[in-house]
């Protein structure tokens, strides 16, 4: 097949991933190729003939559910190539025809504040003392694994705006190596060491680390990405490829996307501050320190044994010499 334009970035490696045995990475591949093909407005005519030469053998290797989403992502397209539009049985636009466009989306009205709430205690700890304490890091991190998709949201809306105090940045070179390291992984959709790796990088335990990435609804993931400083293009290509049943849904990855794209890197690096914090409170839940009176309050009481007591009135020399005889 012929080499990949520079538009295609990392491809040499997807297509390395693709000869080995057991692993078909067509109809992801297809799919992101048609992404970043519709990304641009115009292209010049060797994109158009490589794109042609890519794809045209991809359709026909591919799921019908593949090639519908595809098919329908280039129907709305104006410079689907007209090769592309015949495989794929559409009717390509005659010179003059005008193009017919999709409805513009209309602007999301603006969302109504919500009456504000008298501050909880654990709120009132956090606006107290600006470093996140092993408690207040465990309620949050509790909170947020349990809520929605729109109730994460809104939390890390909110946390964007507390006086928390965030993890501080991860260096510039050892993000840019987790990155390729984390890429890669996603690619060969090897989760135990994308997990590792996105734990040392972020200085996450194991077992966080590993919910963030088997976390179903993806935005726990979305935070360590944002934390590390990831570009949008390398974060949906990650959700393309880790997980082979979440990448395949245009829904969660174009929602996850979005969501991606307005999550603030303040409200990233306080979640990874919590989860660094939450660690904390269960490992001193799990080894509290003994007190010095901890086993007087364990041991169970014994009922007390009464003494006989020895009357005043009594000869102890002759009761002692009688009982001898």
């Amino acid at each position: 097949m012929t080499s990949a334009p520079p538009m295609f970035p990392g491809f040499d490696g997807l297509m390395t991933l693709s000869r080995r045995e057991g692993v078909d990475i067509r109809p992801t591949l297809l799919r992101v190729l048609t992404d970043l093909y519709v990304q641009a407005g115009s292209h010049t005519l060797d994109e158009e003939k490589q794109f042609v030469e890519l794809t045209a053998r991809l359709i026909d290797q591919v799921d019908d559910a593949t090639r519908a989403a595809v098919r329908a992502r280039l129907s709305i397209y104006p410079h689907t190539p007209r090769a592309i539009l015949l495989k794929l049985n559409l009717r390509p636009v005659e010179p003059g025809q005008p193009m017919p466009l999709a409805q513009s989306i209309a602007p999301a009205s603006a969302p109504v504040a919500p009456a504000p709430k008298p501050p909880s205690d654990a709120q009132m700890r956090m606006a107290a003392s600006l470093p996140m304490q092993p408690k207040d890091a465990s309620e949050i991190s509790t909170m947020f694994f349990a809520a929605s998709a729109s109730e994460r949201a809104q939390i890390l809306h909110n946390l964007a705006e507390t006086p928390l105090k965030p993890s501080a940045r991860i260096p510039e070179a050892r993000a840019a190596r987790a990155m390729h390291i984390l890429e890669m992984a996603a690619f060969a959709e090897d989760r135990d060491n994308f997990s590792r790796e996105l734990g040392e990088a972020l200085l996450l335990p194991h077992q966080i680390a590993e919910q963030v990435v088997n976390d179903p609804g993806g935005e726990p993931l979305a935070c360590c990405a944002k934390a590390l400083g990831m570009s949008s293009a390398i974060f949906q290509r990650v959700l393309l490829f880790l997980n082979p049943e979440f990448g395949t849904s245009v829904t969660n990855v174009y929602r996850l996307s979005r969501f991606y794209d307005v999550l603030s890197e303040r409200s990233a690096l306080i979640m990874v501050a919590a989860w660094r914090g939450a660690i904390v409170a269960a490992t001193r839940a799990k080894y509290r320190p003994a007190l010095y009176d901890d086993e007087r309050h364990r041991a169970r009481p014994a009922p007390a044994q009464a003494r006989p007591s020895v009357q005043p009135d009594v000869d102890i020399t002759r009761t002692t010499r009688n009982s001898g005889k």
